[in-house]
Formats: C-alpha cells, structure tokens, sequence
C-alpha cells in the first residue's frame, strides 16, 4: 500500500495544512491606501495631462477675453459688466473680473454647490491673464486691425473652453451658479441663464460697458465653435463632447449641458471660465457629473 500510494504521488500520512490569518501580519502598520487600488487612479488615466488642459485653458480664456477688449467692437455680457465697473472704480478690468468671480462664488454657499480646482483656478487666472494679454497688446484705433482682433479673440475664446471643458475639473463661479439656481428652483435652465446673463448686460451697459457688433458675434459663434473644440480635443473615453454645457443667451462656458438648450456652454473665467452654449454659453465655467465644464 505505501509503494502503492508514493508510486501515486499521495504521502500515506499528509502534513495537517496551518490555517491562514485572515487578518494582515502587521495589523497595527496601516496599509497605503493606493495599494487597494485597482487600475488607474480617480480623474483619469493621465491626470496631468487633464491639469495642463485646464491651465492652459484658463490662460488661453483670458488671453482671447483680451483680444475681444482691445476690438473695442462689442463685449459678451460679463465682460461689459466687468468693463463698467472697471470705468467707475479705476481697477483693471482683469482684477473686476477677479473680484466679481470671487462674489459670486460667494453666493454658491447657500445654494449648497461645491467648487472644485477648476473653479477656484477660473477666479483668478482668467482675470491675471486678460490684464497680462492687454498690458502686451495695445489699443488700435484702426478698423482693419480691430476687427481681425474680435474674430481672432472669439475663436481662441471657443478653444479655451474646449480645453477647460474637457480637464472636467469643476464649473466656473458662473456657470455654477446658474446650475445651483436650476437645481434648487427647478426652473429652466435656460430661463435662468438668459435671466442672469440679461441682467450683467444691462447693469454693464449702465455702467458703460461696451455692447455692440462683438456682443453679437460672441453670442452666436461660441457655441457652435465650442462644441467643434470640444470634438477636436476630447480625452479617450471622454463623453464630454456628446454632452456639452450651453451658456447665456450671449456667451459660453465650459460648464453645464442645458437639456432645454442645445450646444455646450462654457464658463469658468475670472468670472468663471468658459461659454459654450445651446443659444449662447455661460461665461468662463466648467461643470461636473452631467454638466459640461466651462470657463
């Protein structure tokens, strides 16, 4: 029997097995939490590649807010709201841009909206970068130059919010509070956005801010030149470009799909940066979950 069973390769008398701890052997050294980690970390499989889109975005906002500026042919709404201000308060208007951004993420508190890196980069970045773009390019009074800078602004404009949108790292102050207005009052979004965007321009227009052919070129090309940058730079497995977010009746962001409003509208600046948008984008901002991201 026992040539039998080694011929088979079974011991006649096998070894008892230890039972294995189920706990760790080191119970009181606590585990890296990225050792449990399966797969790519949260936010993507090449986050730095998300940061500099969303850097390069914001600056890229605020360089082409600049240009709009130095055309001198029409402002989207914020930015005659910031441009008035700027008239009477002998600020920058990079700096209103600033300050206006950092007000209205004030308001999130009690509409219970969270802001993310985006956001908080949106309030100050776009802001330094239109007073960085504006100290370098001067004021022309020509026409011929002036309007190839509107169209030149408008465009890079469309492109920055791309590349916010799609860094999905946030809504701008804006564009957030448009969402957070839509999420706790119910109403339309695109009641709500045209509401807020109607009323910075007419308080703008008050103050001096200036409204002309610019206004309504921005309020009809940015998005559809949003939606078109949101497919030129969309991240591998990224839906974003099918679900883009709509900005005001005249200006986009980076930020909120609008189901009631088609095309992206971006919004996250200094005031929140991006504006893509069905109609038109909200202003320099971008979204989070089914919201699009905007400037």
């Amino acid at each position: 029997m026992r040539a039998d069973s080694t011929a088979r390769g079974v011991p006649l008398f096998p070894r008892p097995q230890r039972p294995r701890p189920s706990h760790p052997s080191h119970p009181s050294r606590p585990r890296s939490r990225l050792s449990l980690v399966r797969g790519p970390l949260p936010g993507g499989p090449q986050p730095y590649r998300r940061l500099l889109r969303l850097y390069a975005g914001l600056a890229l906002y605020g360089a082409s807010d600049a240009l709009v500026i130095r055309g001198d042919l029409g402002l989207d709404p914020w930015d005659v709201f910031h441009q008035g201000l700027a008239r009477h308060t002998g600020i920058s208007i990079g700096n209103v841009s600033i300050v206006v951004g950092a007000a209205v993420l004030l308001l999130w508190w009690p509409i219970r909206q969270r802001p993310g890196l985006g956001t908080v980069s949106n309030v100050f970045l776009v802001g330094a970068f239109i007073d960085l773009t504006m100290a370098l390019v001067p004021q022309y009074q020509a026409l011929g130059v002036r309007v190839p800078l509107l169209v030149a602004g408008v465009v890079l404009n469309g492109a920055a919010t791309g590349l916010y949108i799609t860094a999905r790292f946030g809504p701008g102050p804006r564009d957030g509070l448009m969402t957070g207005l839509h999420r706790r009052t119910g109403r339309s979004l695109r009641l709500i956005r045209t509401g807020i965007e109607v009323t910075v321009l007419a308080a703008g227009f008050l103050l001096g801010g200036g409204v002309g052919v610019g206004t309504v070129l921005y309020a009809v090309a940015i998005g559809p030149l949003a939606q078109f940058f949101l497919r030129v730079f969309a991240l591998p497995h990224d839906t974003t470009a099918q679900t883009p977010a709509a900005r005001a009746p005249s200006v986009p962001r980076p930020d909120v799909h609008d189901p009631d409003a088609g095309g992206p509208y971006p919004g996250a600046g200094a005031g929140g940066v991006g504006r893509p948008g069905g109609s038109a984008p909200v202003r320099r901002e971008a979204p989070e979950g089914a919201t699009v991201d905007t400037i």
